[in-house]
């Protein structure tokens, strides 16, 4: 077998989630499992290997420190530190004051690192931004965006009766409370559908609550959107993913489409309203960004 490294940074829900569907598919040809907690990634690695041999799946897993990120093709930063969420508005930027630290750490110990890295880690536009900034690593891309397009084409299908894959259309902006769905470009089987897209977009605010509800914690639906996300930045498929990269002085999900692995910004045409939407989730974002502790180290201009 030969095929791509892969790290994972961080062995809790999303993180273990995550490795068990690169390792049932067969993304890696090795996974490198890194946990500021030992123990923890020691005990996921022994359960990724009983499931390896019961699947025959020939992805490699083993225990790693940051060091051993430097050899991984990319790496994905799932990390979340302990604190308690409280918030019932603007829920996923509660753990930004305790995520960024971790973040700029991170940053500092992979600093050059020349592979892809995706960012889960939320609020997901502040700690893509974070790391990039501490690390100056050029291929940096925060998971979120590609989570609400793929929820917003799946209740559209389920609202219009049919398959999602007639469904094509973007959220862009803030993953989270100040996501825009690209509501003028949404389309099924090439038409214009903006009235039914307007109806589901109460459905997409909702659906993470619902799942919160029931299980604690979004975890399989992030999973799956590094899995596809890997698959565009390591250059074994092509399509687009909307990722959260720099919109001006902040970051924000936009589509990007990547061609062999070579990423290009192809966000659709916008009405007035929805790049005011657009401005807005990025003034707001710039003000929590502004708010983070100052990283204690900062990489030389």
């Amino acid at each position: 077998m030969s095929g791509p490294v892969v790290g994972i940074v961080g062995a809790g829900a999303v993180g273990q989630v995550l490795a068990a569907g690169l390792v049932s598919v067969e993304l890696p040809e090795r996974l490198v499992v890194v946990s500021r907690r030992t123990e923890q990634a020691r005990a996921l690695v022994d359960d990724l290997e009983d499931m390896a041999l019961a699947v025959r799946s020939r992805t490699w897993v083993e225990v790693g420190e940051v060091a051993d990120l430097r050899g991984c093709d990319a790496v994905v930063v799932a990390l979340r530190t302990d604190f308690t969420n409280s918030a019932v508005e603007d829920i996923r930027r509660c753990g930004a004051a305790a995520n960024a630290p971790a973040l700029g750490a991170l940053g500092r110990e992979l600093r050059g690192y020349e592979g892809s890295v995706l960012v889960v880690t939320n609020p997901v536009d502040l700690m893509a931004r974070r790391f990039a900034e501490v690390s100056g690593c050029a291929r940096v891309y925060g998971i979120g965006s590609n989570l609400d397009s793929a929820r917003y084409r799946l209740l559209l299908a389920r609202y219009a009766r049919i398959s999602p894959d007639r469904v094509r259309g973007h959220v862009i902006g803030e993953h989270g409370d100040r996501a825009v769905p690209c509501l003028s470009s949404t389309t099924v089987d090439g038409l214009p559908v903006e009235g039914r897209a307007r109806a589901v977009v109460q459905g997409l605010q909702e659906r993470p609550a619902l799942i919160r509800a029931g299980i604690g914690r979004t975890r399989c639906g992030p999973a799956g959107a590094v899995v596809s996300t890997l698959r565009k930045v390591l250059g074994l498929a092509d399509g687009v993913e909307e990722l959260s990269v720099p919109y001006g002085d902040v970051w924000l999900g936009l589509p990007i489409a990547f061609t062999g692995g070579v990423p290009t910004p192809c966000c659709p045409p916008l009405t007035r309203y929805e790049r005011l939407s657009l401005d807005s989730a990025a003034s707001s974002l710039r003000d929590a960004y502004a708010h983070l502790p100052v990283p204690t180290e900062r990489i030389p201009a």
